[in-house]
């Protein structure tokens, strides 16, 4: 009679990193518990609860575990070493070239899995809405200090160029899942930090 192997020991550090894919891909409500389990080797809903305590606790911990992996690409937003358009143009390249990879689900984490949610789950869209909102204080930091510094004019339109910015950004998870490639994303930030030399100019 053949014997049966011991089963796989359970490890935490690669189920978060397959939870953190499924949420990746499929977003915060549309990832079931059944789904979790299967990525995690098929453990028993006990094992999960009492490793993760609730599908919730799991993914805050993704979000986390994301932030200190593939989010790392913003960084520059936040960097006061860079000179500010380098840190913008920087961080949008990165994100960009790090979400049209297919080593992992395409588009943003961030942006992506928590775009929609019912009533009971409006506190997992407000706490990633907030995770994004740094990323905008990042790049409203950036722009002040340029027109600090003069390199940008103090005439210019703060908030409208925050936005600017700022939609590009999000609207990169959209085309990433729509099959846009790297190079045609890559491109477009060219001509749009080319508002960024058009501005700087003026005020040249």
């Amino acid at each position: 009679m053949p014997r049966t192997g011991r089963p796989r020991a359970f490890n935490r550090d690669e189920a978060v990193l397959a939870a953190m894919f499924l949420f990746w891909e499929h977003g915060f409500e549309s990832t079931s518990l059944a789904q979790l389990r299967a990525a995690m080797g098929h453990i028993s809903a006990a094992s999960f609860y009492a490793a993760f305590e609730s599908k919730e606790a799991l993914f805050r911990e993704t979000v986390e575990r994301y932030k200190a992996t593939y989010g790392r690409v913003m960084e520059s937003f936040h960097d006061q070493r860079l000179a500010p358009k380098a840190a913008i143009e920087q961080g949008l390249r990165r994100s960009a070239r790090m979400q049209t990879e297919g080593s992992h689900p395409l588009g943003c984490l961030v942006v992506l899995s928590g775009i929609s949610c019912s009533p009971e789950n409006q506190h997992i869209q407000e706490m990633l809405a907030k995770e994004r909102e740094k990323n905008r204080d990042g790049i409203k930091d950036c722009i002040e200090r340029a027109v600090a510094n003069g390199e940008l004019p103090d005439t210019v339109d703060v908030p409208m160029l925050v936005s600017l910015f700022n939609t590009f950004l999000l609207g990169i998870s959209t085309q990433a899942r729509d099959g846009i490639p790297f190079e045609q994303i890559d491109a477009a930030i060219t001509q749009l930090m080319s508002i960024w030399d058009a501005l700087s100019r003026k005020n040249g």
